[in-house]
């Protein structure tokens, strides 16, 4: 009785095999006369031709847009090709008895149905349309040209399709109708990866109601130029208001996969919409490899060069094939916007023709993407203590993780891979990423920001550092190591389990206080983060940050480079590298940094202070010794105006003023203001206006503003006098405070000393009074300001117009304002034309 149960059971799920077989094999579908091959030239049905291939098929009548000639093969060829195989039904009895959690058993079910696909025969009439097809493709360019074949999903919902993406990579580099063949059998096969199957079945899917269309193209000769993926955000973040674009020799999959890291540029899509070319960062890759064609046979049509090392130094695109770049994913995106009546980010692939010079779009997709603006809270994370770093790449994420590393450099180490450890490898091959839902961050020694591991990491919120050179030799098995990725372009990893904090911050809802309350930003790289608090703009930048962080090298290194030891040179030669000039590398170096703060926060106010080291901070940039002097006292020494009128500073401060001028006048960015540091007399406040419009920075010209730092006693006692040259100023309260009761405050001894004093308070009083007299703006910015809510209190009181703080004290210092402001019984109006936030 047993035993006929059994059979009873087994015939009973043959039957439900079968008829999952007529419902998934595409039978009715073939019924209702549908054609296998199908036209880019018209639209079609999602269903019938994937997402990708309706994509192109509808972007090809754009006029911004070239889309490569070909034609696209439907579902239906794939229900036909299994049903001619009969695999339905063991492909189902093979789901049926597997358990995605068992590595081994994944691996080896999912390569055996992905062997009986790629083994498979297509039916009769089937392989005669793909032959014709491809021949009458190879005839209309009179066979001049090589092949792409590129999978297309039937799914709609992207979560699904993201999964599947970087599975049906292209088949490059095809001839004839017997390799798109072998080629479409491969893309039939990807469906059925270990980490598609993995998910599916955890999810509840069958991955037999997934279908695939193909699409056949011209392949285009990248391999003779350039290939690269756009998104229509920045993907760290998700801020909407720049254009990403990724750029790297050769065939487009070595981006893709991890391979190469790539050229990097940000472009703000506000001011390339008014006719500026506001490339507001670049970073150089290394671009070491680049993938061309090869004259094996199929699957290996492709190979890997090694790129020359000039090659490697220049960035893979001009500045105006960037803009046209950024330009075709706005037109991308602002389609699919008005297609679907919603935001629509979307990510395109391109490659640029080596023969004709031209982009061609080869993929776009949908993405889903949360803007930094909608969100309800914000978390913050701090290491509360350092560790010894082991390995450093692009951070991919926001989060710090401590754990077990695992080192897998060969797909048998998974079997050892533990729930949570952190994976340490290569890069990310197609068997890893089916652990990406168990390892608590991924860590690898290629890849970059626009790689399929990097798409992975954000889907499953798992912070990853990729492209770290040698973290597989330096990292072993079962060490503690702790993941951090807090800066967003930089990610660390660090010996050891080190401590640190989460904080959630609530972003939204927040009472508007009269007192603008702005931020203290001098890192660019954070900008997109904190853009998303609701500030009231940037109080202060500090310029000499970017020169430590972004140019690391003296300005007069730079300008005096002929006189330079041949060390010297070759330091700032490296330094320099894809960038036209050394000066051109100084200027816009400091200009992307600022206009990377100012695209953050457009329109709202960003006061940028030129540079405000003092001798030794300056002897200390690569080369700087050769050109400060010593000084006994440096905070009064050779620092601020007087610096920048010396004979021997002049030229280099030129470099900072034409910087601003850069980021105002040729990338758009009005809403950047200027701050003086430290200037002593009001005859320095004069000359400084004067020296800046000689550098082309006029005071009042396009609606520039410039301020300057109150920071010793003349500058209070004097202020009236002062602001006849300067739209306001801003307290420097360590300053003033040290100059005021005369203590060093870099000593521990004067801890208790500071802007508290009643000297100093009586200061500041002054400023505050001869700001509002004359109907200009100050704020204050500083340590002592974050320290002491006393201080916050008495400013308030005072109606100073605007406090800066810190991003991380951002949330403490609006509850403490908004208390403050709340229990004043009748609270000054601030007058409007001081209301500069706002009203901008």
């Amino acid at each position: 009785m047993l035993f006929l149960k059994s059979v009873d059971q087994n015939n009973k799920r043959i039957g439900e095999r079968e008829e999952a077989g007529a419902r998934f094999s595409g039978g009715e579908r073939r019924s209702h006369g549908r054609n296998f091959i199908l036209s880019f030239s018209e639209p079609h049905p999602v269903e019938v031709v994937g997402v990708k291939n309706a994509a192109l098929a509808e972007l090809g009548r754009l006029p911004e847009a070239s889309i490569p000639d070909g034609f696209i093969l439907s579902a239906d060829a794939y229900y036909s090709f299994l049903r001619r195989n009969r695999l339905v039904t063991p492909i189902s009895q093979a789901l049926e008895d597997l358990d995605p959690d068992n590595v081994s058993q994944l691996i080896k079910t999912t390569r055996r149905i992905r062997k009986w696909i790629t083994h498979g025969h297509y039916p009769d009439d089937l392989k005669r349309e793909i032959a014709a097809a491809t021949a009458e493709l190879l005839a209309r360019h009179s066979g001049k040209i090589s092949l792409a074949v590129r999978g297309s999903l039937t799914v709609e919902d992207v979560p699904v399709a993201s999964l599947y993406s970087g599975q049906q990579s292209a088949c490059l580099n095809l001839h004839d109708a017997q390799g798109v063949l072998k080629a479409c059998r491969y893309v039939f096969a990807s469906l059925f990866s270990e980490r598609a199957v993995a998910y599916c079945m955890h999810q509840g899917l069958n991955p037999l109601e997934i279908a695939v269309a193909v699409g056949v193209q011209e392949m285009i000769r990248s391999d003779l130029a350039v290939a690269g993926v756009n998104f229509s955000f920045e993907p760290q973040t998700g801020f909407d208001q720049v254009i990403s674009v990724s750029s790297s020799y050769g065939l487009g999959d070595n981006i893709g996969q991890g391979r190469v890291n790539p050229d990097e540029f940000l472009v703000s899509r506000t001011m390339l919409a008014r006719g500026f070319a506001p490339i507001i960062k670049r970073q150089l890759g290394s671009k070491q490899t680049r993938t061309v064609c090869s004259d094996r046979r199929f699957p290996a049509t492709t190979e890997l060069l090694s790129v020359p090392p000039a090659e490697r130094k220049r960035f893979s695109l001009t500045d105006d094939e960037v803009c046209e770049l950024a330009r075709l994913t706005m037109a991308v995106e602002d389609y699919c916007r008005q297609r679907d009546g919603r935001r629509s980010p979307v990510s395109v692939e391109w490659a640029k023709d080596g023969l004709s010079d031209r982009f061609y779009i080869v993929q776009v997709c949908s993405e889903k993407v949360r803007s930094p603006a909608l969100h309800k809270s914000y978390t913050e994370y701090r290491l509360l203590e350092s560790g010894w770093t082991l390995a450093a790449g692009a951070g991919i994420g926001h989060k710090i993780v401590t754990g077990v590393a695992r080192v897998v450099t060969d797909s048998r180490d998974l079997e050892s891979l533990q729930q949570g450890e952190i994976l340490v490898a290569p890069d990310t091959s197609r068997e890893l990423e089916a652990y990406f839902d168990r390892v608590s961050a991924v860590v690898t020694d290629r890849g970059g920001r626009c790689c399929h591991s990097a798409a992975l990491s954000q889907k499953f919120d798992v912070p990853a550092v990729l492209g770290c050179g040698g973290a597989t030799t330096t990292i072993r098995s079962g060490d503690e190591i702790t993941v951090a990725c807090i800066e967003r372009n930089m990610g660390y990893v660090y010996e050891g389990h080190l401590r640190f904090s989460r904080v959630e911050r609530p972003a939204s809802n927040l009472r508007e206080t009269l007192t603008d309350l702005s931020l203290v930003i001098s890192n660019p790289e954070m900008a997109f983060e904190y853009a998303s608090l609701p500030a009231d703009g940037v109080g202060l930048v500090k310029m000499e940050y970017l020169i430590n962080s972004h140019i690391k090298a003296h300005p007069r290194a730079i300008l005096e480079y002929e006189g330079q030891a041949p060390e010297v040179q070759f330091r700032i030669d490296d330094l320099v590298s894809g960038y036209p000039g050394r000066r051109a590398f100084y200027v816009d170096k400091l200009a992307e940094g600022i206009a990377m703060i100012a695209a953050a926060f457009y329109p709202r106010p960003v006061r940028v202070r030129t540079s405000d080291f003092k001798s030794n901070e300056y002897a200390a940039l690569y080369a700087g010794e050769f050109f400060e002097a010593h000084e006994l006292n440096p905070i009064i020494g050779l620092r601020g105006a007087a610096r920048y009128f010396s004979p021997e500073f002049r030229e280099s401060f030129a470099l900072e003023c034409e910087a601003i001028r850069t980021v105002r006048e040729h990338f758009g960015f009005t809403n950047v203001e200027v701050v003086i540091p430290f200037v002593r007399t009001v005859s320095e406040g004069r000359m400084m206006i004067d020296l800046m419009a000689s550098s082309g920075l006029e005071r009042g010209g396009n609606g520039l503003k410039v301020h300057f730092m109150c920071e010793t006693p003349a500058n209070a006692l004097q202020a009236d006098e002062f602001l006849e040259y300067f739209d306001g100023l801003v307290l420097g309260a360590n300053d003033l405070a040290q100059l005021t009761v005369g203590f060093d405050r870099d000593s521990h001894a004067f801890h208790d000393y500071g802007a508290r004093d009643k000297a100093v308070l009586k200061l500041m009083y002054l400023a505050i009074e001869a700001c509002q007299q004359a109907g200009k703006r100050i704020g204050i910015c500083g340590s002592e300001v974050t320290r002491y809510p006393e201080l916050v209190r008495w400013l308030v009181e005072k109606n100073v117009h605007d406090i800066a703080f810190p991003p991380e004290e951002f949330f403490n210092a609006h509850r403490l304002i908004s208390e403050i402001e709340q229990a004043r019984d009748n609270s000054p109006e601030r007058k409007p034309e001081l209301s500069v936030a706002r009203s901008a």
